[in-house]
């Protein structure tokens, strides 16, 4: 059987037990998505409720079991583990914005970093055992001056939400070697894809520009580069990983970097969208995001080599994907207000 072999996947997740935190999320919902395709029994961490999300909007939220909470409260993790009989964690929930990490440390180190271990332990005192394909980031790696990252470049990050990863990836290692609970990291570059509503970020923001006939507008200067990775091909490596951690167990403990390979300046990146999109405005540059590393670049050998791992996607066939999301969410958005407002001036 093929590591990429889409029947042998479903006949792994048929039934499978999986907990899967931050699922309202941008990878999260795809990842959901997938997972009960392919006949998963998924609990889903839910923290906060966003009516707006593509989870929510889609009905597949009511198609999943759903625990309300945070990952600070250990006690919760702690029951959601046991009585769902968790066999696999896939832990994606986090704070993400590294505006926001800039601005509030705290609360990205508490959800990051303390989220991290208090899940860790729940798994781990549970009796369970289950596989945990643990989310950290390129970001972790800091800025190396502009090599590609391998999975043996030492973790050097300055800043607050690079630290929080770091740290997060490393406590991950240490219950894998320490307590022997199967943990694998990922390491992946900026997600993209249908789904995103933080429209502080490069690929949603410009694309909402670009259908609303306004200048997309750029942060940073426009020259930092990025490693882009469409959120789908995220999806499906994360489940590739967790069946291999069940099969595999030389595995557990290591870390994969995922990438696709789309290596793009922020400048690049508001053109290429403003290309497949027809936009006719140039964008607004503002030069004004702080702690930006300036070049990242992901090598996934060890994926492609150790898990037969490889995306499905080029990168416009995922713009135009991508474009096509927002195009029919801001669509069913304006929409909805429309409805809103005809019945406000109905009961007016």
């Amino acid at each position: 059987m093929s590591p990429m072999n889409p029947a042998g996947e479903s006949a792994f997740w048929q039934g499978r037990r999986v907990l899967v935190t931050g699922c309202t999320g941008l990878v999260g919902a795809w990842t959901t998505r997938l997972l009960v395709a392919r006949g998963a029994h998924v609990v889903g961490l839910v923290r906060d409720r966003v009516p707006g999300s593509d989870l929510a909007r889609s009905g597949l939220l009511r198609r999943i079991d759903r625990v309300h909470g945070s990952l600070e409260d250990l006690p919760l993790l702690e029951r959601a583990v046991n009585e769902y009989e968790v066999q696999t964690i896939i832990h994606l929930a986090a704070q993400t914005i590294v505006g926001t990490a800039n601005r509030c440390p705290m609360a990205t180190f508490e959800a990051n970093i303390r989220g991290t271990y208090h899940l860790l332990e729940a798994a781990r005192r549970s009796g369970l055992n289950p596989d945990v394909v643990l989310a950290s980031s390129d970001k972790a790696y800091g800025d190396q001056r502009g090599g590609a990252y391998n999975e043996q470049t030492p973790l050097r990050p300055e800043h607050p939400y690079d630290v929080s990863k770091a740290c997060a990836d490393m406590i991950g290692r240490a219950y894998a070697v320490t307590y022997g609970l199967p943990v694998c990291v990922t390491r992946c570059g900026n997600f993209f894809g249908g789904g995103d509503l933080n429209w502080n970020r490069i690929v949603p923001g410009t694309i909402k520009a670009l259908l609303e006939d306004r200048p997309p507008v750029l942060r940073s200067t426009g020259a930092p580069v990025r490693d882009y990775f469409y959120a789908k091909d995220g999806a499906e490596a994360y489940l590739l990983l967790a069946r291999r951690m069940a099969e595999d167990r030389s595995i557990h403990g290591e870390a994969f970097n995922f990438s696709a390979n789309f290596r793009l300046s922020a400048i690049d990146m508001v053109e290429r969208l403003s290309r497949l999109a027809g936009g006719r405005h140039a964008p607004r540059v503002l030069a004004n995001a702080p702690n930006e590393i300036p070049h990242q670049e992901v090598d996934s050998s060890k994926a492609r080599e150790v898990l037969g791992w490889k995306p499905r996607h080029g990168l416009d066939e995922a713009l135009l994907e991508t474009m096509a999301w927002y195009r029919a969410h801001l669509a069913r958005a304006q929409a909805d207000a429309a409805d809103s407002n005809t019945l406000e001036f109905r009961a007016a």
